[in-house]
């Protein structure tokens, strides 16, 4: 199988330099290779996600000189994928429902003995408050939660991936995983939606992605995704997590960084040229 890529904006606001850069980088590394890049408008976010910012993202992309192959996927789009692999999972007996809230999660973090302390790739690490639960007993208005000890101990022996990044190539070990990482909400509460870590996995299978071009940021999300590919029975592909695109201070953009967004730059009269200048390229 040849060289395919993508790049995975959520249409929640405006495209910055962080954006331009993570895009630019896949989509040179994929005709450096003659492979294939390909665009998915991650929109699961009903609250956020707005018909006028997918516009602009795909504006934005064009006039940086990208194209990509159509159809395009969206998230919105795909919901009958994520709910088999969340029926898989949970047949397999990895799953369980949480009706705890983010305060509930505060709060047990604060009391000594549940030893919620340390943070993941989710914030707060989940102190398994709801762990006791039967996936049968589930609710409309549950979240749905890995049970990571249970799924670690699942498999006969823990996969491994390559990052040509920054960060080294890793093997996945328990304890980490366990500890450092809990019990992964992979629907959420309410609205049922795939979270991030079950949706991506789902998706790059889906389109076939053999190398995953994406922000340090994410590096820490890693080993829950080629988890879920190996209890899913799904491809790893090779990751490179990149530089991340800082402000004066040595912040990371985000999209509330308005001053940094390509729309801006573009009217200021910039070029596809000065934005690759900008961020390194």
């Amino acid at each position: 199988m040849g060289f395919v890529t993508r790049f995975a904006p959520s249409p929640t606001g405006q495209l910055h330099l962080g954006h331009a850069y993570s895009a630019l980088l896949a989509h040179d590394m994929a005709q450096a290779d003659g492979g294939r890049f390909l665009l998915r408008i991650e929109d699961t976010d009903t609250a956020r996600c707005t018909p006028e910012f997918e516009t602009q993202i795909l504006d934005d992309l064009a006039w940086l000189g990208l194209s990509w192959e159509t159809p395009v996927l969206r998230q919105s789009d795909n919901k009958a994928a994520y709910d088999a692999a969340i029926t898989r999972l949970g047949n397999m007996g990895l799953l369980y429902p949480c009706s705890c809230t983010r305060g509930d999660i505060r709060r047990a973090a604060s009391a000594p003995q549940e030893g919620a302390h340390l943070l993941g790739p989710d914030g707060l690490i989940y102190p398994g408050t709801c762990r006791h639960r039967a996936w049968e007993d589930r609710t409309d208005t549950d979240a749905v939660r890995l049970d990571m000890a249970r799924a670690v101990d699942s498999l006969r022996a823990l996969p491994h991936y390559v990052d040509t990044g920054i960060h080294p190539a890793s093997r996945l070990t328990r304890g980490p995983l366990i500890q450092e990482i809990g019990d992964v909400v992979l629907a959420r509460r309410d609205t049922g939606t795939a979270a991030y870590h079950l949706s991506v996995v789902v998706d790059d299978a889906a389109q076939a992605i053999t190398h995953v071009i994406r922000g340090a940021d994410l590096a820490s999300a890693t080993p829950i995704h080629v988890l879920l590919q190996a209890l899913l029975g799904l491809p790893t592909p090779t990751y490179h997590h990149h530089r991340l695109i800082r402000d004066d201070d040595g912040k990371r953009l985000a999209k509330r960084d308005d001053s940094r967004a390509i729309a801006l730059y573009r009217a200021e009269g910039a070029t596809p040229k000065d934005i690759r200048r900008m961020v390194g390229l």
